[in-house]
């Protein structure tokens, strides 16, 4: 019991010095925000802090790792669902993917400013491996699904999630740095659309699904993104 009891202080604390990164993150700026700035906030040591994390750039990959299991436990349900189709469960799971996002849009906007520094290169590539292992069994086992059910025509069931995946990244990438330069005109939509649209015509591709039967984000999903904070500012 004891062991219990230490092992959810530990979880309540770690999480405490999470949520104040995040917090700070809206309110400072990730390159602005110093560990002196956490401490402050929970009113906690210097060694207390490094107990948990041995860095700011540590706290921020937890933060990330944090919200790459919350997206894994939102996206479980779907893909175990026994009464879908795989056309289904990849329609939820994009779907989900995009309506967890947009629940965190504050914190995705902030990170947005550090996320393609070149200082945050490494932590670049560890965030992206850690999504891909989160993702990628998921995305592999509705795939199998779809060639089961003849419903997806892929020689590569194993291999095409990675595609997948890379497909959603750079689309990501993409889409972030036209959100931010566009103005929210119709016209700039439109644009957009045409991107998503684009890409998702190439997602059919590589899973040898039905033309028109997967869409990687909807326009109300585009509309939301451009609703930017009016505090949001990506122009340095």
């Amino acid at each position: 019991m004891a062991r219990i009891v230490k092992e959810e202080e530990y979880a309540e604390k770690r999480n405490a010095i999470l949520a104040a990164t995040q917090r700070l993150v809206f309110t400072k700026g990730y390159e602005q925000m110093t560990i002196q700035d956490i401490l402050d906030n929970l009113q906690i040591s210097k060694g207390a802090f490094y107990h948990y994390f041995d860095s700011k750039q540590a706290a921020l990959e937890g933060l990330i790792a944090q919200m790459i299991e919350e997206m894994q436990q939102l996206l479980l349900p779907v893909v175990r669902d026994p009464a879908l189709s795989a056309l289904e469960k990849l329609r939820r799971f994009f779907g989900t993917l995009n309506q967890w996002k947009i629940g965190q849009k504050e914190l995705m906007l902030a990170l947005a400013r550090v996320w393609y520094a070149d200082n945050n290169i490494i932590v670049r590539q560890k965030l992206l491996a850690a999504r891909e292992t989160c993702l990628l069994p998921l995305l592999t086992e509705i795939i199998q699904q779809g060639v089961q059910e003849g419903t997806l025509a892929t020689a590569f069931p194993e291999e095409a999630g990675g595609v997948v995946l890379a497909l959603v990244q750079v689309l990501g990438e993409t889409f972030g740095g036209l959100l931010f330069s566009l103005a929210s005109d119709q016209a700039d939509i439109s644009r957009l659309e045409r991107l998503i649209a684009a890409y998702s015509d190439a997602l059919e591709r590589v899973l040898g699904a039905p033309a028109g039967s997967l869409m990687l984000m909807d326009t109300q999903t585009i509309a939301e993104w451009y609703a930017l904070p009016p505090h949001a500012d990506f122009s340095n």
